[in-house]
């Protein structure tokens, strides 16, 4: 092994480039404050590591990026690790360049002849950010997608040229497949290039002008960086490492949204909490103005710091930039706290964010189906899904005179109030039993609002069933479960399937002289009614189809109608929307098998 070591020290020279790295003399001795750089760039180096293996398993094509990030996230072995390391350094980086940078602004080490290395470091800041906000649209979820989108949107406000740097930077008028590609190419290739250049150049021109000591340390007898120094760099790099692993493990690894969806609105999009600071700032300054804001500030502010090498020589210069980092470490502090503090007292925000944690769980949940994510993607995963789109339709479709629960579908409360019933859980047993009710039939949530309240429907529930005896009542609910079973829900299908019996008797009092429902409505076998909404197939998908088809049709309302538009007929709707909107209304969409589903018992409905 020695003869080896030698030959290879006789070609290379090793020792003695290993001798001047690890044997470097430091007047004063290790200290604790030396280890913001070498701290950084042991995380630099580990975000190197960890994203090499991520972009082995990365895609970087609209159609492919969240399926691939979704496999890293949840089927790689480790994937979930590795990708959290990553996301929570990068966060870390950022944090371990500031402390650096007012280590190097308060001990001094920006002046002459150091101004070059402080560029640097400026630059490294630059570009850590950079590749900050170039890997957040990686993911290619709603956040990354929507916040990246409101950043580029600075480019543009740039006079004259704005316009062309943003289609520059987007890849063309509109975010997709070449923005994700420009995205990667910058965050995979020319910042890392960019990076180890500054890096290169940062490490020579500190060798070459060494060590800044504080005055008081000069007295001290000097050391070495090994091992003195190198052993408080390593504890300072493992308490980093730890930092991370136990936010990684609080936050089960980084986080990953519903597939990106330009024709979505996101309103929970929010840059990262160090870009927060700008969203805040922004806030302040009215419409045509955000320039100013965004860029001209900004960037004075940036020319500041930059020529704080030069302020540096005056007899006060070094005090002036100490309160200019002060203050502007404390007015960003001021403007994050800001704006945490109003997200927190937003509503819609919240309520915002909610929805986007529901359609990433549901992404999830859908791609760890057994059918998996499709050959079109994510994105038309979710578009095919009921619960992720029936909300959506319903409030713009149904919610000017529906609710369901109360609210349009999204869980907010119209403005107006509402004109027809209430259509949560319609075609299930309980439903039905609130429209036989004779206290609820004549409520907003059945015919209270609309031109049926007093109908022969309303009057046959507040006079006919309200005078029945006692018994003939209780013989209400058979019938109520005959024509519950029609829909043929998923949620109630073991409780129809185990009453089989009181269903056949429930189709029989239907037709019966005491109670008669014939009367008015058609049912399987009857053929009377002719004048109320048949009743064969009430509840299916089929059914709703049908009537969100055409309300109009003899089959349903016909000339009474009471306002429902003929979504089918008029094409407001297409029949894949009205296909989401009836399953979503009758809960029928995937669950992932639970353990009521062992047991035999059914699952509470929505769930």
């Amino acid at each position: 092994m020695r003869d080896l070591l030698n030959w290879l020290d006789d070609r290379t020279g090793y020792r003695a480039i290993l001798r001047g790295a690890l044997y470097e003399h430091i007047p004063g001795g290790a200290r604790w404050r030396y280890i913001w750089g070498s701290a950084l760039t042991f995380a630099i180096l580990v975000q190197f590591v960890t994203g090499i293996v991520l972009w082995a398993a990365y895609s970087a094509n609209a159609q492919g990026a969240w399926e691939s990030v979704y496999f890293i996230q949840y089927e790689m072995a480790g994937g979930w690790l590795l990708r959290g390391i990553h996301h929570f350094m990068a966060q870390a980086t950022i944090v371990l360049l500031v402390l650096h940078l007012m280590q190097v602004l308060i001990d001094g080490a920006y002046r002459a002849p150091r101004e070059v290395n402080f560029w640097f470091g400026l630059g490294l800041l630059g570009i850590v950010l950079a590749l900050s906000l170039t890997g957040y649209l990686l993911p290619w979820d709603q956040k990354g997608f929507w916040a990246t989108k409101v950043a580029t949107s600075i480019a543009s406000m740039t006079p004259v040229i704005g316009p062309s740097i943003q289609n520059l930077v987007v890849g063309g008028t509109e975010y997709g497949h070449y923005t994700l590609t420009r995205f990667f190419a910058l965050h995979a290739g020319v910042l890392p290039a960019a990076l180890v250049a500054l890096i290169v150049g940062h490490i020579y021109l500190f060798r070459r002008h060494g060590v800044t000591v504080p005055e008081k340390a000069k007295a001290k007898p000097a050391g070495y960086f090994w091992p003195e120094q190198v052993l408080k760099d390593g504890v300072a790099s493992l308490v980093v490492m730890a930092t991370v692993l136990v936010l990684v493990l609080w936050k089960g690894g980084a986080p990953l949204g519903a597939p990106a969806d330009f024709t979505e609105p996101y309103p929970a999009a929010r840059p990262e909490w160090y870009f927060l600071f700008l969203f805040q700032w922004l806030k302040y300054f009215p419409a045509g103005w955000e320039v100013v804001g965004a860029q001209v500030i900004p960037g004075m502010l940036a020319g500041l710091v930059a020529a704080m090498p030069l302020i540096g020589r005056w007899k006060l210069g070094h005090r002036f930039n100490l309160g200019v980092m002060a203050a502007l470490l404390l007015g960003v502090g001021l403007l994050t706290v800001q704006a945490l503090a109003a997200d927190r007292s937003d509503e819609d925000f919240l309520a915002a964010v909610e929805r986007a944690e529901e359609s990433a769980e549901r992404a999830r949940v859908l791609a760890s189906s057994p059918s998996g994510i499709p050959a079109a993607g994510g994105l038309a995963m979710l578009r095919a899904d009921p619960l992720s789109q029936g909300p959506a339709l319903f409030a713009a479709n149904c919610a000017s005179c529906h609710r369901i629960d109360g609210h349009d579908g999204l869980g907010s409360i119209p403005v107006d109030e509402p004109s027809a019933s209430d259509l949560a859980g319609f075609g299930s047993r309980e439903w039905l039993r609130g429209l036989l009710d004779p206290d609820r039939v004549q409520t907003d949530a059945y015919f209270g609002a609309t031109a049926h309240r007093n109908g022969r429907m309303a009057r046959f529930v507040t006079r006919g069933i309200a005078r029945m005896d006692p018994e003939l009542r209780a013989e209400i609910e058979k019938v109520v479960v005959a024509v519950s079973a029609q829909a043929a829900l998923p949620y109630q299908a073991a409780a129809d399937e185990a009453d089989q019996a009181i269903i056949e008797e429930g189709r029989a009092l239907f037709v019966g002289e005491e109670i008669n429902c014939a009367r008015c409505h058609t049912f399987p076998g009857v053929e009377e009614g002719d004048d109320a909404p048949d009743l064969t197939g009430w509840g299916s998908r089929e059914w709703i189809l049908g009537i969100l088809h055409d309300p109009t049709h003899p089959r349903f309302y016909g000339e009474d109608n009471d306002g429902m538009p003929s979504f089918g007929v008029e094409g407001s709707l297409t029949e894949a929307q009205m296909e989401l909107l009836a399953d979503w209304l009758r809960r029928d969409w995937y669950r992932p098998p639970v353990a009521s589903d062992v047991d035999g018992t059914t699952p509470p409905p929505g769930s």
